[in-house]
């Protein structure tokens, strides 16, 4: 029996080592991209899989869930789905400036719209992909690692051509830290290698020169151009970005605002959060220009089209859209990558710096394997030449050996022993026959039809081919000056197949502002029923319906429009609402839950009083607690800003039960869940501040508390049910505060 071992050791270690594991896995095997081919590993094991398989830009399609599955089998076990989203977006012409796979079907679109399941759809890898991405995995340019169950061999990282990295952009989320790439123009980008490389010492300014700044796919207008010089150089920073937006005149003499060109980060949902922005500009009075809103946006393009009033300042209209929409958006750049194993924030020139770096690697690497193959070509070739100078001789050996192996020992080393030769000095020039191992095969090998004249000058042509292919590889490995000259020839047959008009302008542009038109104040009425649903209506509409809507509304007054709401709840909280946050209607509409436009939470307090803010600093409040704490308060201290206060100090286990704004109120009732009733002037109330506790305004039985709180003119009469009977309030004898009051029994 094998004994338990216990290893004692601090849980703090454990779990420190245990995370930073965990971190550095995440960071280097899953979020980041790699600096020398701008992918990140699930990138690279796609692409890799889909060049396996044969999914070549010129043969057909296959199935999206073939490459998924024999991806996540063989390279990347972490779920299809994460492997089918990187597909997707590898597609996505909208994300990427050069998209890495052809797909076939549907991918989704701009609008946010995703893509088929993947046993809908098809995909093959794109010609700048296999041309640029794959080409030369076969000539040991990069290392090869074994996958996660050591079945298969992968590559560390792909012999990109170009700085992917940078052409297309790169966004992830590792643990405690994150990249933010923008995309650039191809033939910048390329431009600006091809100077780095001509000269190392150009610095990030230098290669600005060539690299304006990002270029997204969906264009629009970088407007703090001063500020990429600093971005470039740190690698970190903010670019601001602006859709394009033109003119057209409408129908009926309105004015169509027309919005061409989208912010990159509006793609996906954000088109439809920038109309229903737009829509809620409308809706709460900010802007009364909108007539109509509709997106037209189709193959051909981004066309959202803004219908206008005819006398619409539209520069101002515009400015309106850059300060309250994500038409204008902020781009967090954070240019993090894996360099030499480590994450690092790498400014422009240090990017340029790492991809010339790796073009060098790689072509080393290239030739290096071009060279050997092609030295052990000029070998075969050369003993193949040889031999047929020999022809006679080398068949009489042929025939004259037992076996194989004797014919090569002869061919090799000279050895004639045990050969049948016709003639002495055919033995004698076998004697001195010297081939190597490899030509001896070669001969060995080599078919008759070889000996026929033309064939025998194709050999020689062949060889003296492979003779200059020589001197050149050994030139381009010798010569920093012939590689960098290779390199740039690559470079610029690349440019010159794939380059594209800049989509993005950059500039600098002065921040919008914009000039609100003062709101013509009027009187509203503001209504909220008893499930919460708050809304302004017409004035007049309420005078007529008055009566109606006391009897069907918890809160219903007049208010300037301008105005505010306030809310006393329960649990002693002021929530303010402008009226202009609240929808303007009919009596009969919904409205809108007072949840949604304040703090006020609904399922941990209730409102006890709402008011006009303007009504409260013209008059008194009057609090009133459930274990009969009251005080007075002027309502001028609740003229705040804030949209949430405490509107007065409670004890513990208290809650506030009635707020009353103070007219011509004479005397209070409080009502206990006893049955007790104390009636007393309101006059013997004092005034305090809102953070006072108040005074006691009844004397409470133990588990006794106030339940109602009424209020009487003089000789104004008032009834409530009691006991299931009417009790007149007026008929209760006014006592002193502070007592223990009378309890009713009818």
């Amino acid at each position: 029996m094998v004994e338990d071992r216990i290893i004692r050791t601090e849980y703090s270690e454990v779990m420190q080592k245990s995370f930073i594991d965990y971190a550095m896995s995440v960071i280097i095997a899953r979020a980041l991209p790699d600096i020398r081919d701008g992918l990140k590993p699930v990138q690279r094991r796609t692409l890799y899989d889909m060049y396996e398989l044969g999914i070549r830009y010129d043969r057909p399609y296959r199935k999206s869930a073939r490459i998924v599955g024999d991806t996540m089998g063989k390279y990347h076990p972490h779920g299809d789905s994460s492997i089918y989203d990187c597909l997707v977006v590898m597609t996505q012409d909208f994300k990427k400036m050069i998209p890495l796979v052809d797909g076939h079907g549907n991918f989704g679109n701009i609008e946010g719209d995703g893509a088929a399941a993947m046993r809908y759809t098809e995909a093959r890898l794109s010609k700048v992909t296999q041309e640029n991405f794959l080409q030369d995995l076969d000539k040991d340019v990069v290392d090869f690692l074994p996958n996660f169950d050591e079945t298969e061999r992968e590559p560390s990282v792909l012999p990109v051509k170009i700085p992917n990295f940078l052409i297309n952009g790169s966004e992830g989320i590792a643990v405690g830290m994150a990249t933010s790439t923008p995309p650039h123009n191809l033939a910048e980008v390329i431009d600006a290698e091809i100077a780095y490389i001509q000269d190392d010492s150009l610095t990030t300014r230098d290669l600005m020169k060539y690299i304006k700044g990002p270029d997204f796919p969906t264009g629009g207008i970088v407007i703090n151009k001063d500020e990429l010089k600093n971005i470039y150089e740190t690698g970190q920073g903010k670019i601001k970005i602006r859709g394009k937006v033109e003119t057209e005149k409408g129908k009926n003499g309105h004015i169509n605002l027309i919005i061409t060109e989208i912010p990159y980060t509006m793609i996906g949902a954000g088109i439809g959060k920038f109309m229903a922005d737009v829509a809620e500009l409308a809706e709460k009075k900010i802007t009364n220009d909108i007539v109509d809103i509709s997106n037209q946006s189709s193959k051909e393009g981004i066309r959202i089209v803004i219908e206008l009033k005819k006398d619409t300042d539209v520069e101002n209209f515009t400015n309106l859209l850059y300060k309250k929409t994500k038409l204008e958006d902020t781009f967090g750049v954070n240019m993090l990558a894996i360099d030499n194993g480590r994450p690092e924030t790498m400014s422009l020139k240090e990017i340029m710096r790492a991809c010339a770096d790796f073009q060098f690697e790689v072509a080393t690497r290239k030739y290096t394997t071009l060279l050997k193959k092609e030295q052990e070509k000029k070998e075969i070739q050369e003993g193949l030449i040889k031999a047929c100078n020999v022809i006679d001789l080398v068949i009489e050996i042929l025939r004259g050996s037992k076996d194989r192996a004797m014919a090569k020992n002869c061919l090799v080393n000279g050895m004639t022993e045990g050969i049948n030769f016709k003639s002495r000095e055919s033995e004698a020039m076998a004697s001195q026959l010297m081939f190597t191992e490899a030509q001896a095969d070669a001969i060995l090998e080599m078919r008759l039809y070889k000996l026929i004249g033309l064939e025998l000058d194709a050999l020689i042509k062949e060889h003296e081919q492979t003779v200059a292919n020589i001197f050149r590889y050994e030139d381009i490995l010798e010569s920093h000056e012939s590689m960098s000259m290779v390199i740039q020839n690559d470079l610029n047959k690349i440019k010159k197949e794939y380059q594209s008009a800049r989509k993005t302008v950059i500039d600098n542009r002065e921040t919008a502002v914009y000039e609100e038109k003062p709101v013509e104040e009027t009187n509203v009425a503001f209504i909220m029923d008893r499930f919460g649903y708050a809304k302004t209506i017409d004035a007049t509409t309420y005078e007529k319906n008055k009566e109606t809507i006391e009897a069907e509304f918890k809160f219903s007054f007049i208010m300037k429009n301008t105005g505010k709401v306030c809310f006393f709840t329960n649990t002693g909280n002021l929530h303010t609402v402008k009226a202009m946050d609240l929808p303007q209607g009919k009596m009969r509409d919904k409205g809108v839950p007072i949840d949604n436009v304040s703090n006020f939470d609904a399922s941990k307090e209730n409102i006890v009083l709402a008011a006009s803010q303007s009504e409260l600093n013209l008059y008194r409040l009057l609090f009133t607690t459930k274990q009969a704490m009251m005080k007075i308060v002027d309502g001028g201290e609740f003229d705040v800003s804030k949209r949430t206060v405490a509107a007065t100090k409670l004890m513990d286990d208290d809650e506030v039960v009635n707020v009353e704004v103070l007219h011509t109120q004479k005397t209070v009732i409080l009502r206990t869940n006893e049955g007790y009733f104390l009636r007393f002037y309101v006059d013997t109330i004092p005034e305090k501040k809102k953070a006072a506790v108040g005074v006691r305004g009844m004397r409470l039985g133990k588990n006794d508390y106030i339940r109602d709180v009424y209020y009487l003119n003089d000789m104004e009469e008032k009834a409530i049910e009691h006991n299931d009977k009417e009790l007149q309030l007026g008929h209760l004898k006014v006592t002193s505060r502070d007592t223990k009051g009378t309890k009713v029994r009818l």
